[in-house]
């Protein structure tokens, strides 16, 4: 029988059972791929890493993103807290980088004045792609109605910096309202196939006209098994980048707030930037550890 060891951290918060929970298995070698995905849903996190050498010695890790059902391109909370993982284990650690499905990850550890790791930010591996724009009919799946929507500023739109989800934005007194009604995402994901089974909204409310006033958030997936996540690294990167394309400025920064409705509030600071290469995105925040532990096979 084999001994996996791993770590479990919440990330996007400084306060231990806040933010959004991650286990991370530190030594993924010789773990088959239907391995990885059973320990993923035994986990019943919203993600569970594994960690292998890399392809390239030039990188510091392979680093594979599984969610209770399927394996993820690329994901924002994993990063950062894998990074954490890692860099607390090597006061040397500065940088590191990741391949992924989506591409290279870089992280950029922060550490405060004793050396400690505190926490990371990563940049997203591509640019803002939009995917294409959906009617405000969506707005079943979240439990609300179109009134509730705000579009003078975009339809619901599918964007990706890596990975793609389903932004929509509301008036700031219905993003507390807003619960998934799985038939209503059925019947969205079935006449969607673009989709692909993966209907993950992320709904929002701004704090001001001005995006960097910040943003408060929810994201729900329940086709993938997560009803709502406290954090979503990845989602709130691109929606920085969304935002900044609608505003046509060079650059954006702010503060999100999400899973204060599930009791875990979490903190992502967002930047966005115009290059000449596309909208790229990042986004940081703090970790703190919570268990340690194996895993039988």
């Amino acid at each position: 029988m084999r001994q996996l060891p791993f770590v479990t951290v919440d990330v996007f918060t400084d306060t231990r059972f806040g933010g959004n929970p991650l286990a991370v298995f530190t030594d993924g070698r010789g773990v088959s791929d239907t391995e990885m995905q059973a320990l993923a849903a035994e986990m019943n996190y919203s993600e569970t890493t594994f960690v292998l050498p890399p392809a390239d010695p030039a990188n510091s890790a392979r680093v594979r993103i599984f969610n209770r059902t399927a394996e993820m391109p690329f994901a924002g909370h994993p990063n950062v807290g894998t990074a954490y993982v890692l860099a607390s284990a090597d006061p040397a650690i500065s940088v590191l980088r990741f391949e992924e499905i989506a591409g290279l990850v870089e992280v950029r550890i922060v550490r405060d004045g004793t050396g400690a790791v505190t926490g990371a930010e990563i940049g997203a591996p591509q640019p803002l792609q939009t995917l294409g724009e959906m009617p405000v009919a969506i707005a079943p799946c979240l439990g609300l109605t179109p009134a509730d929507l705000r579009t003078d500023r975009h339809l619901p739109i599918r964007a990706t910096t890596g990975v793609d989800f389903l932004f929509v934005e509301v008036v700031p007194e219905a993003l507390a309202r807003a619960t998934p009604d799985p038939a209503a995402y059925a019947r969205a994901n079935a006449a969607y196939p673009a989709q692909s089974g993966r209907l993950s909204i992320f709904v929002y409310a701004r704090c001001g006209d001005d995006p960097a006033a910040g943003i408060r958030a929810r994201m729900f997936s329940p086709l993938t098994g997560t009803w709502e996540d406290a954090a979503t690294g990845s989602a709130n990167a691109t929606l920085g980048a969304l935002l900044l394309s609608l505003t046509g400025g060079d650059a954006l920064a702010y503060e999100a707030v999400q899973g204060v409705e599930m009791g875990r509030p979490s903190r992502l600071s967002v930047s966005a930037r115009r290059t000449g290469d596309g909208i790229f995105a990042s986004v940081g925040g703090q970790c703190v550890p919570v268990l340690r532990g194996d895993a039988s096979l």
